[in-house]
């Protein structure tokens, strides 16, 4: 890693996302479109990798979201993010919902490969590399977590103009779905730059698809443009 923090993380984007993490599970606050799209996303990793009986890891998991839903399916899933505020919301939910098989640490993807390196079936890393000063070391990090053969999934923003116009001018100042400042241009990973950073950690990427939303609907749904939101399905070399 080329910055001076021993953490692969944004102080600010740490700060920005504890100070909301109390309404991580009200589904009318700012995180009403990770409830939205979670089944989504949560469909597609299953139709590719069942879930059910693996062991399965989500990086920047946040308040537990995609953690509990993939356990509820079957999966024992370890949940790790470096917000303290947002694993508590993620370890009091399961608390309250009686979800089984779900447990969360405060670790970075790099800590953890260090210490159980290919001990998942699945891992995931949904809307996180923007987020991070260095996504390839995250990049790297899922792979050697993964068991070969294993699989990851990741999710982020395209750095296009259409992803400018959509995800932060729609988003976030016209339609009000996300807080101001929620994402920065500049931090948005072109699939190009993710799909090279996916074989440069020794994964093969299998299937790509995008996210849409529909203003006047205000529903989500995957699509094959992967112009704004998109997702990588990616396998590691068994």
């Amino acid at each position: 890693m080329n910055h001076t923090n021993s953490v692969n993380a944004d102080p600010a984007e740490l700060a920005k996302f504890s100070e909301l993490a109390h309404r991580w599970w009200d589904k009318e606050s700012e995180f009403r479109p990770l409830h939205q799209i979670n089944p989504l996303r949560l469909e597609w990793i299953n139709s590719i990798c069942p879930v059910a009986g693996l062991a399965a890891l989500d990086v920047g998991c946040g308040g537990g979201i995609l953690a509990d839903s993939m356990a509820r399916r079957g999966a024992q899933v370890l949940g790790i993010d470096l917000s303290t505020k947002a694993l508590r919301v993620a370890q009091l939910h399961a608390m309250e919902a009686e979800t089984n098989g779900v447990s969360y640490r405060e670790i970075s993807a790099e800590a953890l490969a260090a210490e159980a390196s290919g001990s998942f079936d699945v891992v995931t890393c949904m809307e996180m590399l923007e987020h991070v000063p260095d996504p390839a070391s995250v990049v790297q990090a899922c792979a050697s977590l993964v068991k070969p053969g294993g699989w990851v999934f990741f999710s982020t923003l395209n750095r296009s103009p259409w992803s400018f116009v959509a995800a932060i001018v729609g988003a976030e100042y016209l339609l009000n779905l996300l807080p101001r400042g929620t994402h920065e241009y500049a931090k948005m990973i072109r699939p190009s730059e993710l799909a090279a950073y996916c074989r440069q950690a020794g994964l093969d990427v299998h299937h790509t698809r995008g996210m849409d939303y529909n203003p006047i609907t205000r529903r989500y749904a995957m699509v094959q443009s992967t112009a704004v939101n998109y997702l990588f399905a990616t396998q590691k070399a068994a």
